[in-house]
């Protein structure tokens, strides 16, 4: 009831309405009352083929309002009616919003029935909690996935990017992590998706079981720019909903790459000019706003955020991808050579940071996870003489012992999609590995030295 009095309060009193002057692509230019439109605010073409086609603004020109919109456009005419919508782009979660699959404008699009409305509006495009008043990050959390529980270590209220090329298992590591990880309230934003790939996702990936605690918000491929767009802002928007309700949220987007590329889409069409790589100066602008949401709030709850980015090219340090690790607290980068040998996930885990992991490491397992580092790094950059022969053994000890550790190494950072791990158990798997190869080598080293002394 409280839900039904607050609509109805915002219902105007009166109508302001232009009229449609000119389109240009994707771009509609309205005249009319300018004065009472702003910057990302609503109108809604009612000549739509399909109905009312609902357009945000993104800029003005000479004397008109520049407008994209949010389906297509077939059916608007010169002269068409364009009303302006009072307020700004907000909605009304709930609790009833668990369990359900939305889009980016937070209709449901799983024949569930409508959503149940919340009292309270939450704005799409909210600004992140002040930074004096933010919590500190909390203690580790869980993932379900060996390597990067004892290796990139992430904390409650962290946001940690996934950088990966097309092909190499992003996906797959995503539904791991959309499973298994401890968490009280999973938003999980697929945008750009392949369309196919998201019942996929729902039913094989998140099960019964993980949509129960799951609001998933998608905006397939073919859907415009705005909507793919609105869908990161909705998908964060939700997070804060339940943070505030003292949750531990885990924010899921895939990808921000393709949140950027519908920013330089909506920008290009404004007018602005393309810079680096054709992205234009509001996508750098816009990322830090998205993403800054995410992370610990002033209260209990936190939003721990884990985003996924669609490397160029398999080129790291790309705009976008050199731009979003700037921003996050951490990167976890997968690489195609890892994948074409067959192990999975193809985390790299020398290459992958958590700003926050030395903080919130058990100190008994520190000297376990250095040393298997640092086992890893020499092997690593011994690696291509190793594979071609031209390392001889005996020329280096900690080169021979690298070696004699790498198959362990490798049989450890490998889990089947299915596959779940705690931390507790990483820690001791990981130190299984490093005390059982010490007292095989000195087995080994004891039965060396005594066939030297007889002979």
């Amino acid at each position: 009831m409280q839900a039904m009095l607050s609509e109805i309060a915002a219902v105007p009193a009166s109508e302001t309405y232009g009229r449609v002057r000119c389109v240009q692509g994707l771009l509609v230019e309205i005249a009319g009352p300018v004065h009472t439109m702003s910057v990302g605010s609503r109108v809604r073409i009612v000549d739509g083929l399909r109905g009312a086609v609902v357009c945000e603004i993104v800029g003005f020109r000479q004397g008109r309002a520049l407008a994209l919109p949010f389906g297509p456009l077939e059916g608007v005419r010169m002269g068409s009616k364009a009303v302006v919508e009072p307020g700004t782009a907000a909605i009304r979660p709930s609790r009833g919003w668990l369990g359900r699959v939305v889009n980016a404008l937070g209709e449901p699009v799983d024949g569930k029935g409508p959503l149940p409305l919340g009292p309270e509006s939450y704005p799409l495009r909210a600004s992140p909690p002040p930074a004096h008043l933010r919590s500190r990050v909390g203690g580790p959390v869980d993932l379900g996935v060996k390597a990067l529980n004892t290796f990139v270590t992430c904390c409650k209220g962290q946001r940690m990017g996934i950088f990966s090329g097309s092909g190499v298992g992003k996906s797959v590591l995503l539904s791991m992590l959309a499973r298994n990880t401890e968490c009280d309230v999973s938003v999980i934003g697929l945008i750009g998706e392949r369309g196919r790939e998201v019942q996929e996702f729902i039913e094989d990936n998140l099960g019964d079981d993980g949509l129960s605690r799951s609001i998933v918000v998608v905006a397939t491929s073919d859907e415009a720019a705005l909507m793919r767009r609105q869908a990161a802002h909705l998908t964060l928007t939700l997070s804060e909903y339940f943070r505030d309700l003292d949750k531990d949220v885990l924010c899921m987007i895939d990808s921000v790459t393709r949140f950027a590329m519908a920013q330089r889409e909506i920008g290009l069409s404004g007018g602005e000019p393309p810079t680096t790589k054709g992205y234009t100066p509001t996508v750098f602008a816009e990322l830090p706003r998205l993403l800054e949401r995410a992370g610990p709030g002033t209260g209990s709850g936190s939003i721990t955020g884990l985003f996924s980015v669609l490397v160029e090219g398999d080129d790291h340090n790309e705009p976008i991808s050199d731009a979003v690790r700037g921003i996050l607290d951490g990167h976890i980068v997968m690489e195609r050579s890892i994948a074409e040998r067959g192990r999975f996930p193809a985390i790299n885990v020398l290459k992958s940071v958590s700003r926050t992991m030395p903080d919130c490491v058990e100190e008994t397992a520190l000297p376990a996870i250095m040393r298997a580092r640092q086992l890893m790094s020499t092997y690593s950059d011994m690696e291509e003489l190793i594979r071609l022969g031209a390392y001889r053994q005996g020329s280096n000890p900690a080169v021979d012992e690298a070696i004699a550790y790498q198959p362990a190494f490798e049989a450890f950072l490998g889990q089947t999609k299915l596959e779940e791990s705690t931390i507790s158990a990483g820690y001791a798997q990981l130190a299984q590995i490093l005390s059982d190869d010490t007292q095989h080598r000195d087995e080994q080293s004891q039965i060396e030295a005594v066939e030297s002394i007889e002979s």
